[in-house]
């Protein structure tokens, strides 16, 4: 009997065939392997050379440029960043200039921008804008989950000083509507500048700009005209900025020789910044107040403090960022900020807290394993001892820990309390009473004047009226129990309309802030 040789015929044209199309392929690119060799980055310009050449549509550049940039970053530490122009325009402008808008700072992650932060003082903060409210509409526009770009969000809020623009938010499960009355929004680092008592002295630094050194001379020399021989100097909250303006203001606390910190990379040699001891506040006395986002030229100072024996920290250990960043800005105004080398305190601690993967929850983190109730619970590197100039014992692991542990208070949070936070009250209030009481408040530029008028109008009765009318009700004996702590807010919110302004704000707020209440009552250097 015949065998049917078909099906054999067909495999070996199958293969056949195959052998041609291989041959094909590697004709058509007319090379065999590419040398793939990771030095100069090789590997990676040969890809992006192929796929430029022969990928089989169109391909857009800039965005495939970003994204292998972006990659490339973010195998690197969480600080080394790329910035598109106009997060870089954002950035440089924060530091550097003013602006015409409503003061926010904002991200868009997932098509939604959500409010990164509020200047303070500025329009939104005034209206009652809060970190985390997540932007759905401007005027009619509506601009969440639609994919607008982030560059048309910035427009659609900037506008010259004066006119008005309708932003509507998600708050949690409300929706709430805001008018903000757009306004220069000043760069300014320094939020205020009293004397709390006959001898003491605050000053609130929000950042170290490029105008910080000059704003705070001014300050410092107008309190010892008041009769300051001790600081309180408020770096709480302070996100850092300009070493430079770091190194002036240390300058003005130490003496000649000091260390105040140094830095340094494998490809960046030892650098030491020390005193020159020409500075004028050598003989005052000075309390440092820090928190968990107290962080980058904030902690430096702190470090150069506390390392040198010149003040005493109080507060809650430090952000962690003691990284030093170098700018790459590019024609097409974007840019990188590229970590060149660490920050040192005089004692040799590296600023910088650890990598891990829960780097970005790392302030979650403290309030969960209780750093932010408990002193015992910081977490620090024991097995490192590090000394200050006088001898005493310090340590390391990330931030700066506090001489002085101030806990966060969680006592005094009610149902009310809680309820009107929610729904921005004591915010949306204090810019109502500036809408019924505008002329008069900005009349007044004296403090005890302005308490008296507080009283005069019954402030307490006013806004829970305020409240009522907005759904917000407190309980039987919930209101006696929440106005020790909500009347200086209160307070605080409308006072900053008054000439008075940030100190306005500052001065009540003492009434209920515990880190002051503990500096105030503390040694301001350590045995």
């Amino acid at each position: 009997m015949k065998k049917d040789n078909s099906a054999v015929w067909t495999a070996i044209l199958g293969v056949a065939i195959g052998v041609l199309l291989a041959s094909l392929v590697f004709s058509i690119k007319g090379k065999g392997k590419l040398d793939g060799d990771y030095s100069r980055w090789r590997k990676l310009n040969l890809i992006l050379q192929e796929i430029e050449k022969n990928y089989v549509d169109t391909i857009d550049i800039k965005g495939m440029t970003d994204a292998a940039v972006e990659a490339a970053l973010e195998k690197l530490d969480p600080h080394s960043i790329y910035l598109p122009p106009v997060q870089l325009e954002a950035s440089e402008t924060e530091l550097a200039g003013n602006f015409e808008g409503i003061g926010i700072q904002f991200n868009v992650p997932n098509d939604t921008a959500i409010v990164l932060s509020v200047i303070p003082g500025g329009p939104s903060e005034r209206a009652g804008l809060k970190a985390g409210d997540r932007i759905i509409k401007v005027d009619d526009r509506n601009i969440a989950g639609v994919k607008t770009p982030q560059d048309s969000m910035v427009r659609l809020m900037k506008g010259p000083s004066g006119s008005k623009v309708a932003v509507t938010v998600l708050r949690q499960s409300s929706i709430i509507p805001f008018e903000i009355t757009r306004d220069k929004i000043p760069v300014n680092s320094l939020d205020a500048a009293f004397m709390v008592n006959d001898t003491t002295g605050y000053i609130r630094l929000t950042k170290f700009s490029r105008t910080t050194y000059q704003e705070f001379v001014k300050a410092y020399k107008k309190l010892q005209e008041e009769g300051m021989t001790r600081l309180l100097f408020d770096l709480r909250d302070n996100s850092g900025g300009y070493l430079d303006q770091a190194l002036l203001l240390c300058n003005e606390f130490l003496g000649k020789g000091d260390l105040i910190v140094y830095m340094e990379g494998l490809h960046r040699k030892r650098e030491e910044f020390k005193a020159d001891g020409r500075g004028a506040l050598k003989d005052v006395e000075l309390s440092v107040l820090i928190n968990e986002s107290s962080a980058s030229s904030s902690e430096i100072f702190a470090g150069a403090i506390q390392d040198n024996d010149r003040g005493v920290i109080v507060g809650r250990r430090s952000f962690g960022k003691g990284l030093v960043q170098e700018p790459v800005n590019f024609t097409d105004g974007s840019g990188i900020r590229l970590t060149v080398a660490r920050f040192y305190t005089p004692s040799g601690r590296c600023i910088q807290k650890p990598y891990s993967p829960d780097y970005a929850y790392d302030i979650y983190e403290r309030y969960m394993h209780g750093e932010m109730t408990e002193a015992d619970s910081i977490r620090i590197d024991r097995s490192v001892e590090y000394y200050t100039v006088d001898g005493r014992k310090v340590y390391g692991g990330g931030g700066i820990v506090p001489d002085i542990f101030v806990p966060v208070d969680t006592t005094k949070a009610t149902r009310f309390f809680i309820d009107s936070n929610k729904k921005a009250i004591q915010m949306r209030f204090a810019s109502w009473m500036f809408d019924k009481y505008g002329y008069r408040l900005s009349q007044i530029d004296d403090f005890q004047r302005l308490e008296s008028y507080f009283a005069e109008l019954d402030l307490a009765s006013r806004f829970l009226a305020f409240a009522k009318s907005e759904g917000v009700v407190p309980k039987e004996g919930e209101w006696e129990e929440s106005a020790p702590y909500m009347m200086p807010q209160i307070k605080a919110l409308v006072g900053r309309y008054s000439k008075l302004g940030e100190e306005a704000f500052y001065r009540f707020y003492l009434d209920i802030d515990e880190t002051i209440k503990i500096a105030l009552a503390s040694p301001s250097t350590l045995d």
